[in-house]
């Protein structure tokens, strides 16, 4: 296989609340929304996220879609530049209306960091190391 691009798309329920959530964390859309999605950048390498209505994203699937407020589907890791932009990001997640699973702490040898939880229960790691 060679790939010619990766990207996600996960489920949700609100797509004006998905919007307004990662807009005020500050990530770049990814082209207008429309009533099926709404698609942002992450990263430098601009990873994309396609957020799709759960009914619409359910029949691509070819199975039931986990809910991600009670079962883990995936967690995304967010690289900080240093340990202030973790404090700042989490302050930002729960401004926003996030989630804070963990605050920010020291774990391993070299990590500082925390996870979060949008408002439909996707997980998100940010780390600095």
């Amino acid at each position: 296989m060679h790939p010619t691009k990766i990207w996600a798309n996960l489920a949700v329920t609100d797509l004006k609340r998905t919007t307004k959530f990662y807009t005020d964390l500050g990530f770049t859309p990814n082209g207008a929304p429309n009533e099926q999605l709404t698609s942002f950048l992450f990263g430098e390498n601009e990873f994309v996220i396609h957020f799709f209505l759960k009914e619409v994203l359910g029949d691509g699937m070819k199975g039931v879609i986990a809910d991600a407020h009670t079962a883990n589907e995936i967690i995304f890791t967010l690289g900080a530049a240093n340990k202030d932009d973790v404090d700042t990001w989490a302050k930002e997640v729960e401004a926003a209306g996030g989630n804070l699973i963990s605050q920010p702490e020291t774990f391993g040898k070299a990590y500082y960091g925390f996870v979060f939880a949008d408002p439909d229960g996707h997980r998100f790691n940010v780390f600095y190391m």
